[in-house]
């Protein structure tokens, strides 16, 4: 929220762009085709958020450069932002295609708006430097969620020293927040990050999550079962549906019903699965070898009691 104010101020500018099935939070302009929750519970978008307000965020599908050009030459001198996800993770997960980050900043830097980077999910959780340095894009903001406060409630949010230089004390733009630095949330931050930088950590969790893919799909192929699997780093997701899903639209051609008997059957046994496709499974640290492969076990059960 803090992020787009800044943006808007920053370009005196008022339109954003997201994306359908990215989820940004639930202030009131970003809950128009939200992902998380809200597809979760098939909300397309929440009552209570005037007309007015919504109007000034613009919607395409991810993954789709084009149809964010055509929104900026529609509104060249309108768009004060581009918000997203580098790697979709709140309609299950959806890596962005070659060239679809690229053309992002291209886009963005030639109509003199901002780019958002939401990593939230993807923050130190994909790579050290988040999506951003595994891609080789730097936006000029990027968010950042409860993985910098060691899974404790925090956000922040940074980017370029003259976009920056207008928050408050320093600038105009008013910011608050009661829990800001809270002392607790900080130090587990911080002794999170020191885990995270030692060498050897992201091939470990790249081992572990590269294991438990190889399993389910094989799994899956041995069982004659129509799924796609989604990952990227330690984030992973599994569509049931035989097509390959690039966007918000195509993640809910999947068998959500069939999703959700696969999430009873596996809390059934024990293993904590993501209780919704349009969320992603985190494969972390804490994750022993045996784990891995006993949730392999377990998942090769749940789809065989699927065919049942």
């Amino acid at each position: 929220m803090t992020a787009l104010r800044l943006a808007r101020a920053f370009t005196g500018r008022d339109k954003i762009v997201k994306f359908a099935g990215g989820y940004h939070g639930h202030a009131d302009g970003l809950l128009a085709k939200g992902g998380s929750g809200l597809a979760t519970l098939g909300i397309p978008d929440s009552p209570g958020v005037p007309l007015s307000y919504a109007q000034n965020t613009l919607v395409a599908p991810y993954n789709n450069a084009e149809a964010v050009e055509q929104l900026f030459q529609r509104y060249p001198e309108e768009i004060a932002a581009v918000i997203v996800e580098p790697i979709a993770a709140n309609m299950g997960v959806v890596p962005p295609q070659p060239g679809f980050l690229t053309s992002l900043r291209e886009l963005t830097m030639q109509f003199g708006a901002l780019l958002i980077f939401d990593e939230v999910i993807t923050g130190f959780r994909v790579a050290y430097g988040g999506a951003q340095a595994l891609y080789g894009i730097t936006p000029d903001l990027t968010c950042l969620g409860k993985i910098i406060g060691g899974g404790l409630p925090v956000g922040a949010y940074g980017g370029r020293r003259e976009i920056m230089g207008m928050m408050a004390p320093v600038g105009p733009v008013y910011q608050a927040g009661t829990l800001s630095g809270n002392p607790l949330v900080m130090t587990a931050g911080i002794e999170t990050i020191k885990v995270l930088s030692q060498p050897g950590i992201y091939s470990q969790l790249e081992a572990k999550s590269t294991s438990l893919e190889k399993g389910v799909v094989e799994a899956a192929s041995s069982l004659n079962f129509s799924i796609s699997i989604s990952r990227v780093a330690s984030l992973l997701t599994v569509f049931f549906t035989g097509e390959a899903v690039v966007d918000y639209e195509s993640a809910r051609q999947a068998d959500t019903t069939l999703f959700g008997r696969f999430f009873q059957h596996l809390l059934s046994e024990g293993i904590y699965w993501p209780p919704s496709q349009f969320e992603a499974a985190f494969v972390s640290l804490a994750h022993s070898d045996e784990d891995i492969q006993l949730t392999i076990r377990l998942i090769i059960k749940s789809l065989n009691s699927l065919q049942g």
